[in-house]
């Protein structure tokens, strides 16, 4: 096996060298660009992050991530403004399709894998590679396997995770490509492991090669299934279960994916600096787990700011950067304008909520109060416009139903609106628009989070819960740059934690951030500059590769 990639897939740059280890960041998902469709979320935000400064820092990784033929879903509004998910079969001319192809066993049948290549300098990313299962050698069955992210049936998306898994290790091998580690961005891909038990008949060899990713801030959010279902899949690579279980150290029916990370990694991180001193608290009492250390998400700086403003904020031209800031507001508006027919007007301060649609976040949180709320929305003499956007997972009908609600209430005032549609494009437009970053998930529940880093960086103040990422953005500067609540007890019950974070968010919004913005717009400006210049470099993905390097392959 070769150190290094076949001519054709190399990287187009000498390594620099503090990074020349070799290393395959394997990860369901990768938001690269709004033309390719394979990501739902926060991970694959990070991810695509990650792919272009690895590029960028000149490190020698390369990515494996899977081909979603009809993407996570495309979303639309029905007839009735209800949420609607289409499945539509996507195409890409940019990637390449490598003609290498190879089976693996999934439920002891031979399924078919191909590979594309997305080429560095499409993007500016790293070397990466995608799976597709929708070849005609295949069945209807196992074709699906690599239709639709996260599939629904536990079943298939088992299947999706061992095309991952199993899969991205058998294409390293196609390729003759031997890396020095094997990253793991959690737990999807952990069937790689029982390839290279395959390969080197020895657990300390694996651990060698191994590093992992955890996102999960708690013990039960952790994926499991029973491990004879697994067995039945063919998971284990052919290997018996006896064998797994002396390989992994689960003796009961239960297999932990993550655990099974830890225990096979001689490395391990988790996201934020709370969440690594949470996940070494969690685990701390299996044993034969690895040591978990903390690397910060961040992301990438020069993909999400918008240059102009950014420009203005290094000239220390505040004319320019307000200037600029409301014309990222009118374009955003026009978006707004075009999916609700509402005109939102670029002097008013802006909140803006978007990300993954998830109970745990709390999109509603601001409107459960609803007398507060509208009168919020009715004030004259502050006034205050709000936009929602974000994709529920298409089957949780709660979150959806949270949606809908939303959408259903905004249709009576003119200065709410949700929008459809929520990719990398909107996310960006809603970032450089806003004014104010709403981000209130019940504290100890986001591992990190990542939106409101590059909200900040686009001249958006952060109003959050302190939770995850924003407590160290908080806590490294002694300067305020953002509005945190109090922390509540989260041993209360939910409805408890959540009725005490919605007083004091409407205190602080009502007491400190409207007063400020239209009352004393020069020290608006003063906390929007001292922001911008506090999020970078700290929260850009240029120091968490770094970090990776440094901390977790060594």
């Amino acid at each position: 096996m070769s150190k290094i990639l076949p001519e054709k897939y190399r990287h187009p740059y000498d390594f620099n060298e503090k990074y020349e280890k070799s290393a395959v960041y394997f990860s369901m998902e990768f938001a690269i660009d709004q033309s390719l469709k394979i990501y739902s979320g926060g991970l694959g935000f990070l991810a695509g992050s990650h792919m272009r400064s690895a590029y960028d820092l000149k490190q020698n990784l390369i990515g494996i991530g899977i081909l979603w033929k009809k993407g996570y879903y495309d979303q639309y509004r029905k007839e009735d403004l209800s949420m609607g998910s289409l499945f539509i079969d996507k195409n890409y001319s940019f990637l390449e399709d490598t003609n290498i192809r190879f089976t693996i066993k999934i439920n002891n049948c031979d399924v078919w894998v191909k590979a594309y290549y997305l080429n560095p300098k499409t993007f500016g990313t790293v070397p990466m590679f995608f799976l597709s299962t929708d070849v005609p050698e295949n069945d209807y069955l196992a074709r699906s396997t690599t239709f639709k992210l996260y599939d629904s049936d536990p079943s298939a998306k088992i299947a999706q995770t061992m095309v991952l898994g199993l899969g991205g290790a058998k294409l390293l091998d196609a390729l003759d490509y031997e890396p020095d580690i094997y990253h793991l961005n959690e737990a999807h891909a952990v069937s790689c492991v029982f390839h290279l038990y395959n390969k080197y008949k020895s657990v300390e060899k694996i651990k060698e090669k191994m590093v992992f990713t955890t996102h999960t801030p708690e013990e039960a959010g952790n994926e499991k299934h029973d491990i004879n279902l697994l067995d039945k899949l063919s998971f284990f690579d052919g290997i018996p279960l006896d064998k797994v279980r002396e390989i992994t150290g689960i003796y009961d029916n239960t297999f932990n994916h993550t655990l099974v990370g830890l225990r096979l990694s001689h490395n391990a991180n988790g996201v934020s600096k709370l969440h690594g001193e949470v996940s070494r608290e969690m685990w701390k009492d299996f044993p034969g787990i690895c040591p978990i250390t903390h690397i910060t998400n961040a992301q990438n700086k020069k993909y999400w700011v918008d240059p102009w403003l950014d420009e203005a904020f290094k000239a220390k031209d505040r004319a320019a950067l307000i200037s600029r800031k409301k014309r990222l507001k009118t374009k955003l508006f026009e978006v707004v304008a075009d999916q609700t027919g509402k005109i939102f007007d670029p002097e008013v301060l802006t909140i803006v909520w978007a990300r993954r649609f998830a109970e745990y976040k709390r999109p509603d949180l601001i409107t459960r109060d609803l007398e507060r709320f509208k009168n919020l929305l009715a004030n004259t003499e502050q006034p205050v416009q709000i936009i929602f956007a974000g994709k529920p997972y298409p089957m949780d009908y709660n979150a959806i139903h949270i949606f809908d609600n939303l959408t259903y209430m905004s249709t009576n005032i003119k200065n709410m609106a949700v929008l459809v549609g929520h990719e990398l494009k909107l996310s960006r437009q809603l970032k450089k628009g806003a004014d104010v970053w709403l981000n209130n998930p019940r504290v100890t529940r986001e591992a990190s989070g990542t939106s409101g880093m590059t909200a900040a960086m686009n001249g958006a103040i952060n109003f959050s819960t302190n939770d995850g990422w924003v407590r160290e953005f908080k806590d490294l500067n002694k300067t305020q740059n953002s509005f945190v609540l109090p922390i509540v007890d989260h041993l209360l019950p939910t409805y408890q934690q959540d009725q005490m974070d919605l007083n004091n968010l409407y205190q602080m919004l009502e007491n400190d951030i409207l007063p400020l913005y239209y009352k004393k717009p020069e020290k608006w400006w003063d906390l929007v500059e001292t922001s911008m210049k506090q999020i970078v470099p700290y929260f850009d993905s240029d120091r968490m590769v770094d970090e990776y390097y440094k901390k977790l392959y060594k």
